[in-house]
């Protein structure tokens, strides 16, 4: 009975991750098209989360990555991935909260290798499937969407130079949606993943399923929803970052950036690499910006998304840890509660901060002026 609770609890945190995860990654498809006002703020929400929905029936190649090509599956337990997760949940929020575009997949897989290692140690973590895996592709990966942004972007002006300025925005704005829709298919294929992985990676520590068991369907369809769900609420606050913190984007851009962002997403989950679409869709964001002549990339703002790169998986692998200490010492069922109503509580303060400087559609597109909040109020009057 003590294990079906404590499984129980595992799944929650889980779908509770999977959440934050697409409120978080929202701006990764549709930032562009909200900032170039191709698509409304609510209208580009509402297409992500079906389109995350869809691609996240598409495939399982990284579910599988998450599941056992990271961490020993015969070492984990339910503490561990319970703990992992509860690290992962907290760094969202918190970059969330600054408007960071941080990678949830590397506060997802910081926050397991975290546990894993307070629980049982290095040999615990395949450090050689975490580099070729994450690591590898975590550092090449911008760079690489960046060059195909910034190519694109080129092409695009170049091509399209004789026409009339309002002709070609007016064009680009209609080709953004299906390139925004196209980033929003291959994020739901790559992301929506990884939590059915940890849920898989709970079922297996938990002996409900054999190692190396494929994800049952029902962890499929919940992970699914959930994300779409997380995806419909906006993540304003990162969507400002991206959309007018780091480039000021033309239509044009805009659809070479999604372009280039979902061509990379799509490739990367043909390989099972667990890819941070955040670092992918920055990237190709500030190619776009290079592509550009006279465009701009705000380097501040670039080298404070860079750090919180570098940071995510220690942090939240240190985050993880404590988790584990915190369930672990208390033990058994209890130590699960004590953990949650921690999680709950902390999550809850986080919200109560970002109050203060609202985000909302109406004012996500406000003149940036160094800061995630906009000096507009927001439509219902408060302090933005």
């Amino acid at each position: 009975m003590g294990n079906d609770i404590a499984l129980a609890l595992v799944i929650i945190t889980a779908l509770a991750f999977d959440f934050t995860n697409g409120f978080h990654d929202t701006a990764n498809a549709m930032a562009t098209s909200i900032a170039t006002r191709a698509l409304s703020p609510r209208i580009a929400v509402g297409l992500s989360a079906v389109l995350n929905l869809v691609g996240a029936f598409l495939s399982l190649s990284v579910a599988a990555t998450i599941a056992s090509g990271l961490v020993d599956t015969g070492l984990v337990t339910l503490t561990t991935v319970f703990a992992g997760l509860c690290g992962a949940i907290v760094w969202n929020l918190v970059t969330w909260l600054f408007g960071i575009p941080s990678s949830s997949s590397h506060a997802l897989i910081g926050g397991v290798i975290g546990a894993m290692l307070a629980a049982a140690g290095s040999h615990a973590v395949k450090w050689q499937g975490l580099v070729s895996k994450v690591i590898i592709p975590a550092v090449l990966s911008p760079f690489i969407a960046g060059l195909i942004a910034t190519a694109g972007t080129y092409l695009v002006y170049r091509i399209s130079r004789s026409m009339h300025e309002s002709s070609r925005s007016a064009g680009f704005r209609i080709g953004q949606i299906g390139s925004a829709s196209m980033v929003s298919l291959a994020h739901g294929t790559n992301d929506a993943q990884k939590t059915m992985g940890v849920i898989t990676l709970g079922l297996i520590a938990n002996g409900t399923l054999a190692a190396g068991a494929t994800t049952p369907s029902w962890v499929v369809v919940s992970c699914a929803l959930t994300i779409a769900a997380g995806t419909y609420m906006g993540g304003w606050r990162v969507i400002r970052t991206l959309g007018k913190g780091l480039v000021e984007i033309e239509s044009p851009q805009g659809f070479a950036a999604e372009s280039s962002s979902a061509a990379v997403i799509l490739l990367s989950t043909h390989f099972g690499y667990s890819l941070s679409t955040t670092q992918v869709a920055t990237g190709s964001i500030m190619g776009c910006g290079l592509g550009k002549k006279g465009g701009e990339v705000r380097w501040i703002v670039a080298g404070r998304m860079a750090t919180a790169w570098v940071i995510t998986l220690p942090s939240a692998g240190a985050m993880g840890a404590v988790s584990y200490y915190i369930a672990n010492g208390i033990g058994g069922t209890a130590g699960f509660v004590v953990g949650l109503i921690l999680l709950v509580a902390i999550s809850a303060a986080i919200w109560a901060k970002s109050r203060a400087t609202r985000v909302s559609p109406a004012n996500v597109n406000s003149e940036w002026k160094g800061s995630v909040a906009p000096s507009e109020p927001t439509a219902t009057g408060r302090a933005a």
